[in-house]
């Protein structure tokens, strides 16, 4: 608004007295007709969020989910995609698993499914995804992120320069060759939006946080729900344990990050609307404390 049209509206006299009386007689007659005062208003962000399983791991060591576990124990892992169904137009999906042959051979994951295959069970098929927020660059969470043509991925600006470098080749351990070509070749489509730094909001109701140093950039999300703000911590935070024993992960960046690792956990202690609502990245119980609606899914309300 310019300058002199400040002054119309600002100036005394009969013109702010005519403007007055017809906001007093729209008021009037919304009320009378039971229209809603605020016209334009829309409805906040909002998604249904759940967690869509699509493969499992028997025997893991617990004490590369937890530190300082006994070493002895073990544990199965589930292998999960978040998925967000909001009013906003968007359909998004917290990471996109994996699907190359060397990944499945060397793993020898059970009651596999292709991640595109298994979003099915959510409702959404691969060309319905909007984007794809990647939480780190480790083959399990980045693999499957070409099965998915019209998304646009969302990766830390910091996590992607570590790791990817402008040939396509890996600059560091951590990410496998396969995926940093992958992850190249959809920058240069332009599908790959770098995330500059902590706590930005990327799509309308959903927010990603660094700090968490599983990976040199590593982020985790909060997502606005109708019942709250849900984390979706993906490694940042292995396991239900990890929160519960106010235990870092096993495996950060660095030894020296498990301090950090506990902050991130503090952290998402406070975004989350309780920390019932805080989702860890592998933990089988998601689906017990979650059981609905059950066939590898899990709503998370």
């Amino acid at each position: 608004m310019s300058s002199r049209s400040i002054a119309r509206v600002t100036e005394p006299g009969g013109a702010c007295r005519a403007v007055a009386r017809r906001i007093i007689v729209v008021a009037g007659l919304l009320a009378l007709s039971g229209a809603p005062a605020v016209l334009s208003a829309q409805a906040a962000p909002a998604y249904e969020v759940d967690m869509v399983r699509f493969a499992g791991f028997h025997g893991f060591p617990v004490a590369e989910l937890v530190k300082g576990a006994d070493t002895a124990r073990r544990t199965d892992l589930v292998f999960v995609i978040g998925v967000l169904k909001g009013n906003t137009g968007h359909t998004v999906l917290l990471d996109a698993g994996f699907y190359r042959p060397q990944f499945l051979a060397a793993w020898k994951p059970f009651d596999y499914q292709r991640p595109s295959d298994a979003i099915a069970k959510a409702g959404v098929t691969p060309d319905a995804v909007t984007d794809i927020i990647i939480s780190h660059v480790h083959w399990d969470h980045l693999d499957g992120a070409d099965l998915f043509p019209n998304a646009r991925i969302w990766i830390q600006k910091a996590e992607y320069e570590h790791y990817v470098g402008a040939d396509g080749l890996p600059l560091a351990e951590g990410i496998d060759t396969v995926d940093a070509k992958m992850l190249a070749q959809l920058r240069r489509a332009g599908r790959v939006q770098l995330v500059d730094g902590d706590a930005r909001e990327v799509i309308p109701g959903i927010t990603v946080y660094t700090g968490g140093r599983h990976t040199y950039a590593s982020q985790y999300a909060g997502v606005r729900t109708a019942k709250g703000v849900v984390v979706l911590a993906s490694d940042n935070m292995y396991m239900f344990e990890n929160l519960a024993k106010h235990a870092p992960i096993g495996a950060t960046f660095s030894p020296a990050d498990s301090v950090s690792n506990l902050q991130a956990q503090d952290r998402m202690r406070r975004i989350a609307s309780s920390p019932g609502l805080i989702i860890p990245g592998h933990d089988p119980q998601i689906f017990v404390r979650f059981p609905v609606p059950g066939n590898g899914v899990a709503r998370i309300e």
